[in-house]
């Protein structure tokens, strides 16, 4: 779904996804009385070359004609008939991917992830819908970008066999649901704080999608970290029978997590930009020496990066290496546009301090630097033990990035 980089709030990068718009409604389609199930096998969704050859799968069983590997897209899946009718072995195990579309390479890692998983007799099926749930105010649905001819290339080309593309009166009959899930304390920390109500409604919809896909196991990426940690808790909390699977970050050659939001980096904001990654970088090296030393080093090379930036700018020698000194820029946590500004339930301990004290060159504002346990996002002790999630999330220029890398202390080493 990507919810925390799928949305809006800044730039409408597709942010890291996209969605519905309306699309081709050709007869012939998975779920379609009479379609071709659009099967692949494992090679075509690493991107080995096409065959010819038709790939027969666990569908044939049921009597769908093949496809090839040379066939295209089939349409969309629009409502949730169509969804069911999709035909499916037994035994078969599917997995799905969701997404708000804009897809980009970071999405099809996840179907391709996701190809894997199931083997060529597995189906995998794509979500692309625009969650009106997760947009608070502020945010724009209606700019919200709509590429689903593109959404379907991307897709099928990364081994989907289906996408799953409904209106919102096909999701939320009757118009916004009465009963919602709520994130809880979780969902009001770090991104939370920042979008009030956002993980409620991606809660929400991630549990109706899981209903009407019914899947053995859905992936979704590192990247959006406290969503993941929230569909992990919701899955365990209310027993749902579907295995949730992480996929490592999709970087850039220079380190930028992939995310469609980069395209509206400037050159000055895109070199700020690569700050957070860095930073990230430095406290996994010295994540050995534990807690403390990994945050010390996240805000050290943030300040460092911070003084070079300062004093090119300024023209002068620098500025101080440490992150308190540098001031606080002006409408620093209140981000511009659909961004929510800081209020009530805004995050304690290290990263709140960070969000209120730390500027990293003329173009970048830091909302947290925070290093928390996955399982509720608290922050962690500096004796803590066990896998972490060090977050951080800043606006550069006139855009919200977000990252994170994985930490494990008390390894042996």
């Amino acid at each position: 779904m990507s919810a925390s980089d799928n949305a809006p709030v800044n730039a409408p990068a597709g942010s890291s996804g996209g969605g519905p718009g309306p699309g081709p409604a050709n007869e012939a389609g998975p779920g379609r009385p009479g379609a071709a199930v659009p099967f692949r096998t494992a090679a075509d969704a690493t991107g080995a070359p096409a065959s010819a050859t038709p790939v027969r799968t666990g569908a044939d069983e049921l009597g769908a004609p093949p496809r090839t590997a040379a066939d295209g897209p089939a349409a969309p899946l629009r409502t949730a008939a169509e969804l069911r009718a999709l035909s499916r072995a037994p035994g078969e195990r599917r997995a799905v991917v969701m997404t708000m579309g804009a897809l980009h390479e970071g999405h099809a890692t996840l179907i391709r992830a996701a190809r894997d998983r199931v083997g060529p007799y597995g189906q995998v099926v794509v979500t692309v819908f625009v969650n009106p749930l997760q947009f608070g105010a502020g945010e724009d649905l209606d700019r919200y970008p709509r590429t689903l001819e593109a959404d379907l290339e991307t897709a099928w080309e990364a081994g989907a066999d289906a996408v799953f593309a409904p209106a919102a009166e096909e999701v939320y009959p009757g118009g916004e649901p009465q009963v919602r899930l709520s994130a809880g304390p979780m969902g009001e920390r770090l991104e939370g704080a920042h979008r009030p109500g956002h993980f409620d409604g991606m809660l929400t919809v991630v549990a109706k999608l899981l209903h009407l896909t019914a899947p053995d196991l859905a992936l979704y990426g590192q990247k959006d970290a406290q969503q993941l940690a929230l569909i992990r808790r919701m899955v365990r909390d209310l027993d749902f029978p579907v295995e949730i699977v992480g996929v490592e970050t999709v970087r850039e050659a220079d380190g930028l997590a992939l995310s469609s939001r980069n395209r509206y980096l400037s050159a000055i904001d895109r070199a700020a930009a690569l700050g957070l990654s860095r930073a990230l970088f430095a406290a996994r090296e010295a994540a050995p020496l534990g807690p403390a030393a990994a945050r010390k080093a996240a805000r050290e090379t943030l300040a460092a990066r911070a003084a070079r930036r300062a004093g090119g700018a300024l023209g002068g020698p620098g500025a101080p290496g440490d992150l308190d000194a540098l001031g606080t820029p002006d409408g620093f946590g209140v981000p511009d546009g659909p961004c929510a500004p800081d209020g009530p339930g805004a995050p304690d301990g290290p990263g709140a301090s960070d969000a209120s004290a730390v500027r990293g060159g003329p173009s970048l504002v830091l909302d947290y630097l925070a290093l928390v346990d996955p399982a509720d996002f608290t922050e962690v002790p500096d004796d803590y033990t066990g896998e972490a999630v060090l977050a951080v999330a800043a606006k550069v220029g006139t855009t919200r990035l977000i990252d994170n890398v994985l930490l494990e202390f008390g390894a042996e080493r």
